[in-house]
């Protein structure tokens, strides 16, 4: 979750206090954004966050398509799929 007034900070605030910042982003786990002339240009995140973060988008994206899938009819009834299962791998009913 971002906090609006504290993770904004300026690129020269961020290379001035370089060290401060990222233990606060170590501890936080927030990102920081970095502003050039005013504008937000970057965002700075530990790569523990950083990680979590593509986990979550990679979930959604595979969800995403699941509801692609069932909206396109590609879809088996779970009987038929558990049966081919079983039989794939040996296991008895």
């Amino acid at each position: 979750m971002l906090d609006l007034a504290n993770d904004i900070r300026s690129l020269s605030d961020f290379k001035r206090n370089t060290g401060e910042l990222l233990d606060r982003l170590r501890k936080t786990g927030h990102p920081l954004v970095l502003t050039i002339n005013g504008k937000a240009e970057l965002v700075v995140q530990d790569a523990e966050a950083y990680q979590a973060l593509l986990d979550r988008v990679e979930a959604i994206e595979g969800i995403q398509r699941g509801l692609a899938d069932v909206k396109a009819g590609r879809t088996k009834p779970a009987r038929q799929a558990f049966d081919r299962l079983r039989r794939k791998h040996g296991i008895p009913r």
